[in-house]
């Protein structure tokens, strides 16, 4: 092992033992790189909410087509958006599969669901599932991951540093976007007949290193995720048995740097460990890589649906 591996795994121990003393400290963080939010408890908080929140006589109950939506968030002292699309043909009273959709860095919950004439809100009417966007609180939440660029599969003393590095006001800033997904995920859920076996989460960017954070913190949720252009996992720290059992999409531009590399290094690591994880790579860089792949995310979605 190199001196420099040697150096990281220590800086990663003395997060979970008292290097002064030696002594074991329990960790309250389920992934190392994410906030101290237990997935359980937040869940339960942002269920009441949502029931809190919901008015069952409201003349937009349970209503159709594409609907930008907010509710009151206290713990950020502010209504927070949300966008919302249920399909037109749905019927009313059968259960939908949804889609939650988290959008890359300088963007918001409507950026990714406008763009390319609406795809995004016609694939979601072509498949029937429900179409859900949030903010995350801010445009650079990061959906409580403390991890971005540089900071790939592969690239550990990045991680490291990155995860190391956070400030109180960041951790405050984190703490908020991923409290934000839960309870808009819990809001939606709470008014429309959601399918509990029909939840899928996928993002762009900095919403693909939410989708692997989320998709494994909060894993009683999904069937499958499909982080779109954005390993950032840190391999050494990854809770990866939360996701043993999830379908797993991954897609990539060739023209993405550093993500392409560490994308394709992080399937064939995947692959080879038995996680059950397809890969797809097009002819595009960061940003013109996500209307090629969507229409595969929405097709691997209903494959995961119908897969036993």
């Amino acid at each position: 092992m190199k001196f420099k591996h040697i150096i990281l795994f220590a800086l990663a121990a003395c997060l979970s033992v008292n290097c002064a003393s030696g002594q074991q400290v329990p960790s309250k963080r389920v992934i190392l790189f994410g906030t101290t939010i237990d997935p359980i408890e937040q869940q339960k908080a942002s269920a009441q909410l949502a029931k809190s929140v919901g008015d069952t006589k409201a003349t937009n109950w349970r209503a159709k087509g594409d609907q930008k939506s907010k509710y009151a968030f206290a713990d950020a002292g502010m209504d927070m958006p949300y966008r919302l699309y249920i399909p037109s043909a749905w019927d009313g009273k059968s259960q939908l599969p949804l889609v939650m959709f988290l959008h890359g860095a300088f963007n918001d919950e409507n950026s990714y669901v406008d763009a390319d004439d609406k795809l995004m809100v016609k694939l979601a009417e072509q498949h029937g599932f429900a179409l859900v966007s949030v903010l995350g609180y801010t445009k650079l939440g990061a959906y409580g991951t403390s991890l971005k660029l540089p900071a790939v599969f592969g690239n550990a003393e990045a991680a490291v540093k990155l995860r190391t590095a956070v400030t109180p006001e960041l951790e405050k800033t984190l703490e908020l976007s991923e409290k934000d997904v839960i309870n808009v995920l819990e809001i939606v859920k709470n008014e429309y007949p959601i399918d509990k076996n029909a939840m899928f989460l996928t993002g762009h960017s900095m919403g693909s290193g939410g989708t692997w954070y989320i998709g494994a913190k909060y894993n009683q949720y999904w069937k499958a995720i499909a982080p779109m252009s954005g390993p950032f996992v840190e391999e050494a720290t990854y809770p990866w048995e939360r996701i043993k059992d999830k379908y797993i999409f991954i897609t990539e531009g060739t023209g993405a740097t550093p993500s392409f590399e560490a994308s394709r290094k992080m399937y064939a690591w995947m692959k080879e460990k038995g996680f059950k994880v397809d890969y797809k790579e097009v002819n595009a860089d960061h940003g013109g890589m996500v209307h090629l792949v969507l229409p595969d995310v929405f097709d691997f979605f209903d494959h995961a649906l119908k897969a036993k």
